[in-house]
């Protein structure tokens, strides 16, 4: 089939996610109150400028909105047989995940340039490099995206299972991500730690683009996050190939 086909199989299964995931109260819930509740808590009472807190909160924002979607749509149509019928028809499981990836994509764009703005209008923020905050956001949200969606290859049809999972991991991995504390200041074995998190780039780099310290070079950041994202779409094309015909 030409790759035509298959982009408008893509962007299909992408809008079918949309109209019908994006309202879902455990994607609602986890993408959108759960990382603004969860900064909120750390960033109270340590006397911090708000202006100096906005790339922590949009590396949290664009970690849990992007992976928020991806763990709830495959558990939930291998429930109501939907899922057996995307694989009875013409499309690959390839076209399946990126469909999934690109709706949370799109999901985690929006959600943070809203965040974005808020910050330029209502903080007083400026960018000190508009074009590499765009690349940051959209490459994190499709890192994110593909990290969510590997989470939603578990074989079952229980949502709250892949949840469960998903947020067994990315709790801890906010933690050693530099989001509270910045890379600067932690100690060496902390940074050491830190390294092994998407999230520790995402946010050093929206840092450098807000014109704030940052430790590694933009371009390292932009490189790691794209070798993270590279490495989950993969995980998550094989994983889902490996799953899906037991779910039928």
């Amino acid at each position: 089939m030409s790759l035509a086909f298959r982009l408008r199989q893509i962007l299909a299964i992408c809008k079918k996610n949309m109209r019908i995931y994006y309202t879902e109260p455990p994607v609602l819930i986890f993408g959108l109150l759960f990382p603004f509740v969860l900064f909120s808590a750390f960033a109270m009472g340590r006397g911090i400028p708000p202006v100096q807190l906005v790339p922590g909160l949009l590396g949290i924002t664009l970690f849990f909105t992007g992976s928020s979607v991806g763990p709830f749509i495959t558990p939930w149509e291998t429930r109501t047989k939907t899922l057996e019928k995307l694989l009875s028809s013409p499309t690959s499981v390839a076209v399946l995940v990126l469909g999934d990836v690109l709706a949370a994509v799109i999901f985690g764009v929006f959600v943070a340039s809203f965040v974005v703005a808020l910050a330029l209008l209502g903080v007083g923020l400026s960018l000190a490099s508009a074009g590499m905050a765009a690349l940051n956001i959209l490459l994190s949200a499709l890192c994110f995206g593909g990290l969510g969606t590997m989470f939603s290859a578990m074989p079952t049809d229980k949502p709250a299972n892949v949840m469960m999972l998903s947020n067994a991991i990315r709790l801890p991995v906010i933690f050693i991500s530099g989001i509270f504390i910045p890379l600067g200041e932690l100690p060496e074995w902390g940074r050491v730690l830190s390294y092994i998190s998407p999230v520790t780039y995402t946010t050093d780099l929206m840092r450098y683009a807000f014109g704030q310290d940052y430790v590694l070079g933009p371009w390292v950041n932009v490189l790691a996050v794209a070798a993270f994202g590279a490495i989950f779409l993969m995980l998550s094309v094989k994983l889902h190939d490996r799953t899906a015909r037991s779910r039928i």
